[in-house]
């Protein structure tokens, strides 16, 4: 069995920050030695501490090595539509989103794209995410081939819809239960893949759908379930005009059984406070999307509220709505959307938040997240002297809380010297760098 040895300064958190001087909830080595081997990790120690005999070292001093970033909420498929220009979040719907997405009936346009995401993902180092397919099958079959080529851990689903958008895109509820049952049968649990049940949103599923979806969590509760939930004043009132009988929009899924510890809400930015408390009873995550609530004009995120009510949260970049398949782009833009709510968000809760946070959202923290024995060697391997801009604020810095918050502030695919999944090489491979 070959042992690799990546030497660097290492980070990991164990638990969430409650404040920027919160040592103990990560773990800081100035010269860690990260002991990989098929795969796996099977020790993080001083480097002097380590017995390297006959092992590959690699040396990414003076770089940062922390666990690949993860993103709970993007669309595979809008990645060829990022920066539609458009007012709003329906607007943006209908005039290019379900446009781009009746492009993947076509026989290898989601082949095609997959390969484009995949890379992208690597270059600006995230190793797993939560993605959205459209609602034709191939697209989740690509999805999900491209991932198993990698080696990386990876969930997703077909949207459901049935109504409210171009013949093209639509199922039925009968046929989307098929397909669901289908996909899941085909990938669920297949290497690293993970499935989830993906009801596009309220608008887009009729009541009979919304059942079939619920009936789908009801027979594969090792699935996720993944939908939108409160990111626009419009997308809101016109939900509840479709389920008057709903106390709010929350209520909808409420009703159909699709909240629990393995749901994930996209958005969650106007909440009451009956649903605030329906998400925190349920364990569901709410998922802060800050690039693609700014450049919709959807809203400001209310992270403090809700944090103090209990309920579970997570963070991604939600492209094509969101700009940018950067984590580290998210995290800055992040930082300016709780600024505006006067919620002052440290860097070491902003790096936790893509890393063992969204980990634990997804219920897979002893699996990804964290440089620990027996978690995967997925891994970013980041450059806070990246550029000359990041070199000359790199001069003046004193602490490693400064470095983090510089690397989410002026950082991009250019601040990641590497990435492995799995314990293998991925961004130094990619063809073209």
């Amino acid at each position: 069995m070959t042992r690799t040895i990546l030497r660097g300064r290492a980070l990991s958190f164990v638990r969430a920050p409650q404040a920027i001087d919160d040592a103990e909830s990560y773990v800081y080595l100035e010269d860690a030695g990260i002991v990989v081997a098929d795969g796996l990790i099977e020790a993080v120690e001083d480097f002097a501490a380590i017995d390297s005999a006959g092992a590959i070292i690699i040396d990414h001093r003076p770089h940062l090595i922390m666990a690949g970033f993860i993103d709970l909420h993007l669309h595979y498929v809008q990645s060829q539509m990022m920066a539609a220009y458009a007012g709003s979040l329906l607007e943006w719907l209908n005039t290019y989103t379900f446009i781009e997405e009746q492009k993947f009936s076509q026989q290898g346009h989601a082949d095609a794209v997959a390969v484009d995401f995949y890379d992208a993902l690597i270059r600006h180092g995230t190793t797993s995410a939560v993605a959205y397919c459209s609602s034709h099958p191939r697209s989740v079959d690509a999805f999900f081939a491209e991932a198993q080529r990698r080696n990386m851990l990876m969930v997703g689903g077909k949207v459901m819809m049935d109504r409210n958008a171009p013949e093209g895109l639509c199922d039925s509820a009968r046929s989307g239960y098929d397909d669901t049952k289908a996909l899941i049968a085909r990938w669920h649990g297949r290497g690293r893949a993970l499935y989830a049940i993906s009801p596009r949103f309220a608008i887009t599923s009729s009541p009979a759908q919304m059942q079939a979806a619920r009936a789908l969590a009801e027979e594969h509760p090792e699935c996720y379930v993944q939908t939108h939930l409160s990111e626009n004043p419009a997308e809101i009132s016109r939900s509840m005009e479709l389920y008057p009988e709903a106390p709010d929009y929350t209520g909808i899924y409420e009703a159909y059984g699709l909240l629990g510890r393995r749901t994930l809400l996209g958005h969650c930015i106007h909440l009451d406070h009956r649903e605030t408390e329906v998400l925190a009873e349920t364990g569901s995550v709410a998922i802060f999307c800050p690039t693609s609530n700014l450049f919709l004009g959807s809203g400001l995120f209310d992270r403090q509220r809700l944090v103090e009510h209990g309920v579970r949260i997570g963070l991604a970049t939600d492209i094509g709505g969101g700009t940018s398949v950067s984590m580290l782009r998210t995290m800055d833009e992040g930082y300016k959307v709780l600024q505006l709510r006067g919620q002052r968000l440290n860097p070491f809760a902003a790096f936790h938040m893509a890393t063992l946070g969204n980990a634990e959202a997804l219920g897979l923290a002893e699996t990804i997240g964290a440089l620990a024995p027996g978690r995967a060697a997925d891994l970013v391997v980041l450059d806070a002297g990246a550029t000359p801009t990041m070199r000359m604020r790199m001069a003046t810095l004193e602490t490693l809380a400064e470095e983090l918050f510089l690397l989410q502030t002026q950082g991009d695919d250019r601040a990641v010297a590497e990435v492995y999944v799995a314990g293998a090489r991925a961004k130094s491979t990619l063809s073209g760098l």
